[in-house]
């Protein structure tokens, strides 16, 4: 497999771009090389500017959930362009998704769409400080909500992936009233809140992506809920992986809990860059023009994400691939439990729903410590014999695995292929 293009567009970006690319995990620090440039996408597919063709496990960290260039987004966004592409103004399209997302989640009265997770979060946040008149906020080691200021300490996969502590430019001020608890252990919770009398909420992703898919145990997250409650703070969850991908609706309600707020992305826009938070009535009611927490962008609601996350989740909810999703997902937890098994590699794998990903290392992987002390070189190896099987996965140890209802039983096969040839160069080292 050639990568010659690839190599001289890396090489022309270096000039204009930051590294060239525009998000750091593109970069492929961890797992060494150059970043590969795609040129085109479709189904279970995507194609480099080698002409290098993959089966997808990336999926642009989860939105094209039905596959690259579903027709039917493809149809509604082609209608949506013919009418203009922003207009700074309301449209017919926001109603509509916002019922659908609102009618997705229990306990979600309103919704609000923004541009991207980051801001989804950090209005969120800004809206659990309004509604409760408290400033701090407890995230959980490992967990990522997006690169505001606030939230990039003890962050997970990029900043774990580039062996950074936090991010040079954020003044210490900026998180004076972020503090951090451990994922899985509610005591590192109620430590936080023996000492500190204003927090005002917990932000956690259900499922865990950016230190791989960590899953709550023990009743956790409702045992959490349930303390909240009990101290009035409230619990803001981040699904903006999640949302969608194990059910037509939240991880949450599938975990047992009820978010106060809940934060979107990805899915909800087909593709396309959009946000969403959402909560009842008497929350939402704190943001303008209805209450005095203030939050405006000029693209929020642009029509056509909202034509794209319209045709998505239609679609979806009309395929209703989850039990195929965990039937895949399942499946090529077998192949890599076992083709490591064969060749004597060390590796746990976790999943929930349509997310997975292997850890190169011994014993189970609950919180971001575990997640730390797998093998960061192996996955490397691992990642380009992938690679060079065909089958495109994140560039990095610390990232969640998605899967398409366009993959196919062939697909499956050739990852079984490739897993098997990936761990036999592992087991080398």
């Amino acid at each position: 497999m050639k990568f010659e293009k690839s190599q001289k567009l890396y090489e022309k970006g270096l000039v204009h771009l930051v590294g060239a690319v525009n998000s750091p995990v593109r970069a492929f620090t961890s797992v060494g090389g150059n970043p590969l440039f795609i040129k085109k996408a479709k189904g279970s597919k995507i194609i480099d500017a080698d002409d290098n063709e993959y089966i997808d496990l990336v999926l642009s960290y989860g939105p094209m959930i039905l596959g690259h260039r579903h027709r039917k987004v493809q149809k509604a966004v082609k209608k949506a362009l013919k009418n203009g592409y922003s207009y700074g103004a309301s449209t017919e399209s926001e109603i509509d998704l916002a019922e659908i997302v609102c009618s997705a989640f229990p306990g979600m009265d309103k919704v609000r769409f923004v541009s991207s997770g980051t801001e989804a979060v950090l209005s969120g946040i800004r809206l659990a400080r309004a509604f409760t008149g408290k400033d701090k906020i407890i995230k959980f080691a490992g967990c990522y909500h997006g690169h505001q200021d606030a939230l990039l300490v003890a962050a997970g996969s990029g900043l774990a992936t580039l062996s950074l502590p936090g991010s040079k430019g954020v003044p210490e001020g900026a998180v004076k009233n972020t503090l951090i608890s451990e994922f899985n252990d509610l005591e590192s919770v109620k430590k936080h809140f023996k000492k500190h009398d204003d927090i005002a909420a917990v932000i956690i992703e259900p499922i865990t992506g950016n230190m791989g898919v960590v899953l709550p145990e023990d009743n956790f997250l409702v045992e959490l809920k349930k303390y909240l409650e009990s101290k009035g703070a409230l619990l803001i969850v981040d699904e903006v992986m999640t949302g969608f991908r194990s059910k037509f609706g939240g991880a949450q309600e599938l975990l047992g809990v009820q978010a106060d707020i809940t934060c979107l992305g990805k899915v909800i826009g087909g593709g396309f860059p959009v946000g969403a938070y959402g909560a009842r009535n008497e929350i939402m009611e704190q943001v303008a023009p209805l209450g005095e927490m203030y939050q405006a962008g000029t693209l929020s609601g642009n029509p056509i994400a909202m034509a794209a996350g319209i045709a998505t989740l239609t679609e979806l909810k009309r395929q209703d691939p989850y039990e195929q999703f965990e039937e895949h997902a399942s499946i090529i937890e077998v192949i890599l439990v076992e083709t490591a098994r064969k060749y004597k590699v060390n590796i746990v794998v976790n999943r929930f729903g349509s997310m997975l990903n292997p850890f190169f290392r011994k014993g189970e992987v609950t919180n971001f410590e575990e997640a730390k002390a797998s093998d960061a070189k192996k996955f490397a190896v691992f990642f380009w014999e992938m690679i060079h099987n065909g089958v495109f996965l994140p560039p990095s140890q610390f990232e969640a695995w998605f899967l398409t209802s366009a993959l196919t039983d062939k697909d499956i096969k050739k990852i079984a292929d490739a897993v098997d040839k990936a761990m036999l160069a592992v087991s080398k080292m």
